[in-house]
């Protein structure tokens, strides 16, 4: 499946570069200047279109991609959210362990 995404990826590659070098003298000649500027943005999206088919699908469509593998993410953040709302806990608990010791010793 990849190598068939990568020869169509190819292949649209070349069909957008002639396409953008028509267009381009479409341009050149003041005449066709109305049919040559479409064709220019035409090109333009098939060569973006051809690369993205070329990346891998992380690369591609990155949010699509986090979509499918982050389901479980929102799980795993709250347990940190609890681990680290324990380990704040722990930590006054022994600076209030300690100021009282210093209180004693100093009063």
């Amino acid at each position: 499946m990849r190598l068939l995404r990568g020869l169509l990826g190819a292949l649209l590659w070349i069909v957008a570069s002639l396409l953008g070098l028509v267009a381009v003298v479409l341009c050149i000649t003041v005449i066709l200047l109305p049919i040559g500027i479409p064709l220019l943005g035409l090109a333009r999206r098939l060569l973006g279109r051809s690369v993205r088919l070329m990346l891998p699908a992380e690369v591609a469509h990155p949010v699509k991609e986090m979509g499918k593998k982050g389901r479980d993410a929102p799980k795993a953040g709250r347990k940190k959210a609890k681990q680290a709302k324990k380990n704040i806990k722990g930590a006054a608990e022994k600076g209030r362990k300690l100021t009282r010791k210093q209180r004693r010793k100093l009063g």
